[in-house]
């Protein structure tokens, strides 16, 4: 199906596709909140995704948005980086600083790799640059939903949390991290990616592996992100970020986590 698509959705296939509804294995439907400020894309998109069963509320601005996520649970946001008043990346911002987490896909019609890594950094799960398909936004929703529901499954190493080499501490259930006892601050990013190489150590990874696996969507273009995500996790577990111990570059390759060159404190 060809849709007579507004600025910033591009014209795409895949009538199956939304047609085929995105339910929690209770059949409650999901809510997602739209903030976006462009009255015609915000109402199409809005259409397709209510489509596929989910509850919608659209918000124009972003201290509308912050007002919606401050009274309702919503299961995914939708938003938009180029907002009147406070813009995408601060609402982004403000919502990672609240105890509930709520993911956050991006949308922008901004296309420079510093904007997508900046809007990642920020808290987002994922991103996409507009104009976008229907087809491709649905996939990314998907992607998201299927991540989130994998996480919230409980694992039996993530039982009150897990110790790795005596000195650094993971506990998935309230995704806190010590070192050696002090408590260690990650944004939800950085905790996935932690928890990914910890319970796979040894494991060498692609950059475009670790995108499919912690961000749910294999981003092309998006490699970047991944080593800016490295090296902020480097600088807050590693004694020595210059010297890492614990995520290991294999050159030509991409990285990998092991306490092997772990030194005692």
């Amino acid at each position: 199906m060809n849709i007579s698509a507004p600025q910033g959705l591009a014209r795409s296939g895949g009538s199956e596709l939304a047609r085929a509804s995105i339910t929690t294995p209770t059949s409650i439907k999901r809510r997602i909140l739209i903030v976006e400020d462009e009255s015609d894309l915000a109402r199409v998109v809005k259409r397709h995704v209510e489509e596929i069963g989910c509850e919608v509320v659209v918000a124009p601005t972003g201290e509308r948005a912050l007002d919606a996520a401050a009274r309702t649970e919503f299961d995914l946001v939708l938003l938009d980086v180029m907002l009147p008043g406070i813009d995408g990346l601060e609402v982004c911002r403000r919502l990672r600083d609240r105890q509930l987490y709520m993911p956050v896909l991006m949308l922008t019609a901004r296309s420079s790799e510093i904007d997508k890594v900046l809007g990642l950094e920020t808290g987002a799960d994922d991103y996409l640059t507009k104009p976008f398909s229907v087809q491709e936004l649905l996939a990314r929703i998907r992607a998201i939903f299927r991540r989130m529901d994998a996480l919230s499954q409980p694992h039996a190493s993530s039982a009150g949390g897990f110790e790795i080499a005596g000195c650094l501490r993971i506990d998935p259930t309230t995704r806190e991290v010590s070192m050696r006892g002090r408590p260690i601050t990650l944004t939800h990013k950085e905790f996935d990616l932690l928890q990914h190489f910890a319970e796979n150590p040894g494991r060498v990874y692609t950059r475009a592996q670790l995108l499919d696996a912690v961000w749910g969507y294999n981003h092309e273009g998006y490699e970047h992100a991944v080593n800016c995500h490295i090296n902020r996790l480097r600088a807050k577990i590693e004694p020595d970020p210059t010297k890492p111990q614990l995520l290991l570059t294999v050159w030509g390759i991409g990285y990998k986590f092991t306490t092997d060159k772990l030194t005692a404190a």
